[in-house]
């Protein structure tokens, strides 16, 4: 038995070895523009996320001023309310004691 290769078949060997280093190294390099392509995209949904947040804690702020605008107007016309009520129940009642004579 002959146990040995021959240059034919070594040289044959490694052209498919370099062939198969050549596929690896663009697979590699291929899998290399993905990851960086996935850091990318994490990064901007980290900004993303990081925006959001800010535009929810100044929309929270937002609807707590009109909240406070809101109730201020609603406030000034409950106490105008009261006021004229009481003024009207004020009046009610010295036309009532005028007529007494109190």
């Amino acid at each position: 038995m002959d146990e040995y290769v021959t240059k034919a078949e070594h040289e044959e060997f490694v052209r498919r070895m370099q062939d198969e280093h050549k596929r690896i190294h663009y697979r590699i390099s291929d899998a290399e523009k993905v990851a960086n392509k996935i850091y990318d995209l994490t990064l901007s949904v980290e900004r993303l996320a990081t925006s959001i947040e800010t535009m929810t804690k100044e929309q929270k702020e937002h609807q707590d001023r009109l909240e406070a605008l809101e109730n201020r107007d609603g406030e000034t016309w409950r106490k105008v309310k009261w006021y004229i009520l009481t003024l009207a129940i004020g009046a009610v009642a010295g036309v009532i004691f005028s007529q007494i004579g109190l």
